[in-house]
């Protein structure tokens, strides 16, 4: 190091500069720190230092970064600096090398991309920075051809690579963010208040000095005060979007309600409940408090966002845990500014104004400006649940910022989803996986009553920060007094603190939740606060008014404290509708799709037409749509019905009914469009656009890359017996309980059977492909005369190929129900195991004879499928 410190030491007289000499280094080596001091030397630059091999390598940027990857900036190569050097702000006196104003304009770490050293000596410098200000990958180019050839220069060229924070910038960087990440203090505060560098690296002034920066000292008191916490206002859940210019309406986010106060260089975060949280989104500190403002107060949510725009609550619960990185912060209200109070001002007034303290935002964030739209509010809801958005929030656009619940705010979701209690949790049969299911439950007056249970979306990071919440908060007794019977059996209770998040498909008839998935633990609100959310009608809410605004108030609160039988009955789902349409003669609309020639036959011989396909699918909704719904599809389309040609199509192409919903999916080379379902009417128009036969993925929409079922197809010989298959398939079943693991079995409405095994969704698609194709070459290797693991209709002569290559990736298998594009309407029917023997074949019920099956069987044969809490035993199985 003192070989390469030697240029450096020999530019300074360090009797004369406060600036570090190195030779008694305070940081050790070893690190990838970076950092950008703003130097006004004789010319203003900046200069960019890596930390690489016990020093500072150092490049004088005289023009700036830029997040555009146009702008090439010229970056003189110049002497390295020590360690040290990166805790220097202060002054450097004139007539000194350098001298003149130093400030620390950004800092953090540095990433290499390939060999440093090899990038050096090349001239080709890539690199990854994580700086409060500068991020991204960013490259130095060394220019090798000087125009002067008598300049001694080493002149390189700074460039930001194209990534996520890339941008065209209206406004420099450099021209936003003029205080120091460090001290929060200008060049002139820097200037005048004689700041230096000193071996304990704190920055001090003279005795008996105004602590304030300059630019407080001149300004009035009510102007650069940190305003304080206000509670903030909060939505009434409406059925809903209010009609007329009167509202607007914004994007509703899953996330955490905060509040930002800037004020005399520092920042604090809020929860709604006034809590302090600024060290858990610190991230967000410089980009506030770079704001061109001297103080401030902002109403918004954080929370973290995909490339499709949509927000997760489960996201910003693992940003969180992971130090607070990568969350975002979306703004919708300007409380106070520059010491002026706002909360009287109309709604769009107090808007325009944050939308001018946010314009020079880059557009990669993380501070976000939420637009909205005036009048519209149909038109909003549909689009934000066409996006799979979390819902939209409407207000009136005259009204002022009340710190309460009013009727001036209204929230309409999407989809399903509150707060719940955790009263207790159930046991697991996994090892290593504390507990299968959570209870839940929700207020009703001053009593907590049992509300469901959840037994999905827990992954390793969910499990390690439940758990041990779990055991401390133990009780013996039971929170809720009305648990079932058999709940209650093996049940464990914990003190009713803790509140989760959960999405859900509705309500059964018993009050309890319906398909629901864990999204994360709430920590800014109290369990006596959660209470089932019932939506008050859009209709009956005054538009203005003090009076009737509390009464809507009043209303919406008294309403959630009544039990959800109204939600209850209201997320039944109805039987057949049809509606016979003026429109068009031959044409109905049934379950809001509208279907053209429903007489149209569809298998010929059988006289199966497409109003008796939709009414099969309407009538087995209830048992379908699990398996289908929110799963990627492909599908078999047969225009012409079962005797034309059909084709299988995956990708979303024009002319699709709205029932289906869009999800982008990322292949080998870039992604495309695929398509999903939500409810029954995904099915009516499945049928609509003739499709026969939907295969669905391994996954769901919302965890893609965590299958949650692996799917075994046994597709035998021709010349096989039946019985040979369902040999095959009791044995795989066999194989798979002695590994403790659960399975079901279906025929497939073609020649084979499937063996299907739910799974927690926690493994990625290589460990489940991985371990469908073990257990397939386990069985044909043990049984080559029966059976083969590969592709191969010559080789497969007199024996069963265990078709495991539908649980990798983008591959599909028949859903459970669906109908195939087969002679005689076949189904895909699951069949209890105790009734397998007995099976004659893998068609055993067509579209024709399904109700009639229904009513034999007693009981559903896959009873159970969705309480199955299990993942793979991979680390038995790797001798670990």
């Amino acid at each position: 190091m003192a070989d390469s410190l030697t240029r450096y030491r020999s530019k300074r007289d360090f009797t004369r500069t406060a600036e570090p000499s190195g030779e008694q280094a305070r940081r050790k080596a070893g690190g990838h720190r970076y950092l950008i001091q703003k130097h006004a030397a004789t010319r203003l630059h900046y200069d960019l230092r890596l930390e690489h091999n016990g020093v500072l390598l150092s490049w004088a940027v005289t023009r700036g970064p830029s997040f555009d990857p146009k702008d090439k900036r010229l970056a003189v190569h110049v002497e390295d600096h020590p360690l040290d050097y990166g805790d220097f702000e202060g002054t450097i006196p004139k007539g000194n090398y350098g001298g003149g104003t130093v400030m620390l304009w950004d800092e953090g770490t540095w990433e290499p991309v390939g060999d440093v050293d090899a990038g050096l000596a090349k001239g080709d410098l890539k690199f990854i920075l994580h700086g409060e200000r500068l991020k991204g990958k960013w490259v130095l180019v060394h220019i090798k051809n000087n125009r002067d050839p008598k300049s001694r220069a080493d002149n390189w060229l700074l460039i930001k690579e194209k990534d996520q924070y890339a941008e065209t910038e209206t406004k420099p960087i450099i021209e936003r963010a003029l205080t120091s990440v460090r001290s929060g203090r200008t060049m002139e505060e820097i200037a005048t208040g004689n700041v230096e560098w000193t071996r304990s690296g704190v920055h001090i002034r003279p005795a008996g000095d105004d602590p304030k920066p300059a630019k407080e000292r001149n300004k009035p008191a009510n102007e650069v005060r940190m305003p304080g916490f206000v509670a903030p206002q909060l939505a009434t859940l409406a059925d809903a979007a209010p009609s007329g210019n009167g509202w607007l309406h914004e994007i509703k986010y899953d996330g955490y309600r905060t509040l930002a106060a800037i004020g005399g260089g520092k920042v604090k975060i809020y929860t709604r409940k006034g809590l302090d949280w600024t060290d858990r989104f610190a991230s967000l500190v410089r980009p506030l408090a770079d704001l061109p403002c001297s103080s401030a107060l902002i109403d918004g949510e954080t929370a973290v966002g995909d490339r499709e725009g949509r927000t997760n609550f489960g996201a910003l619960q693992v940003a969180l845990g992971d130090g607070g990185k990568a969350i975002d912060y979306y703004l919708f209200d300007l409380l106070f500014l520059d010491g002026e109070d706002l909360r009287k001002k109309p709604l769009v007034e107090r808007k325009a104004r944050l939308a001018e303290l946010l314009k020079d935002q880059p557009r990669s964030g993380p501070l976000f400006y939420s637009d909205h739209v005036v009048g519209h509010g149909d038109e909003m809801f549909r689009n934000a649940a066409e996006l799979k958005l979390e819902g939209i929030v409407s207000k009136r656009v005259d009204a002022p910022y009340r710190s309460q619940r009013t009727s001036t705010w209204l929230k309409i979701k999407t989809a399903m989803g509150q707060e719940f209690v955790i009263v207790g949790w159930r046991p697991s049969d996994v090892a290593k996986r504390p507990f299968s299911s959570l209870l839940l439950g929700v207020r009703e007056g001053e009593r907590l009553t049992y509300a469901g249970r959840v037994g999905s979306g827990f992954g390793e990071r969910e499990l390690d920060e439940l758990w041990p919440e779990l055991k401390k908060r133990a009780v013996k007794t039971a929170p809720v007094e009305d648990l079932p019977r058999d709940i209650r059996r093996d049940a464990h209770f914990v003190k009713p603190e803790l509140i989760a998040e959960i999405g859900f498909r509705g309500w059964t008839t018993d009050n309890v939740v319906r398909q629901a998935a864990y999204k994360g633990l709430r920590k800014d609100k109290r369990a006596a606060e959660v209470v089932a959310e019932v939506p008050v009608e859009t209709r009956k809410v005054a538009p203005r008014g003090k009076t009737a605004q509390q009464a809507a108030t009043a209303k919406a609160e008294a309403g959630a404290t009544k039990a959800p039988h109204d939600a209850g009955a209201k997320a039944v789902r109805p039987g057949l509708t049809v509606v016979d349409s003026d429109r068009d003669t031959g044409t109905t609309e049934i379950e809001g799709v509208r279907v053209t020639h429903p007489d149209r036959v569809l298998f010929p011989g059988i006289n199966v037409t497409k109003r008796t396909l939709i009414e099969y699918y309407v009538s087995i909704a209830d048992r379908i749509l699990p398996h289908v719904v929110e799963r990627p599809l492909s599908i078999v389309r047969c225009p012409d019905g079962a005797g034309g040609d059909c084709f299988f199509q995956k990708h979303a192409s024009a002319g699709f009914p709205k029932a289906f919903k869009p999800v982008k999916i990322r292949e080998k080379r870039g992604s495309d469009t695929y398509l999903y379902i939500e409810d029954v009417g995904g099915l009516v128009a499945a049928v609509q656009i003739g499709v026969l036969e939907l295969h669905i993925w391994g996954s769901h929409v919302a965890t893609l890359e965590q299958p949650d079922r692996i799917v075994f197809d046994f597709d035998p010989d021709e010349t096989l017996d039946f019985g040979a298959v369902k040999s095959a398939a009791t044995e795989m079943r066999e194989r798979l309980t002695a590994l403790g693991l659960t399975s079901f079995a279906m025929a497939s409405g073609g020649k084979g059977l499937h063996v299907v095994v739910p799974l927690t969704p926690r493994h990625d698609w290589d460990d489940v492909k991985g371990f469908a194709e073990a257990m397939a070459r386990v069985m044909a290797a043990e049984h080559p005369e029966r059976y083969l693991a590969e592709m191969s209709k010559d080789r497969r002569k007199g024996r069963i190929f265990i078709d495991y290559l539908r649980n990798g990736r983008g591959a599909t298998a028949i859903a459970p129900f669906s109908s195939r594009a087969r002679k005689g309407a076949p189904l895909a029917w699951p069949v209890a195991w105790p009734a397998l023997p007995k099976l004659a074949d893998a068609h055993p019920v067509t579209v024709e004879t399904a109700t009639a099956a229904l009513k034999r069987e007693k009981k559903d044969p896959w009873a159970g499928y969705f309480e199955v809490d299990q993942v793979l035993p991979l680390e038995k199985l790797r001798g670990k």
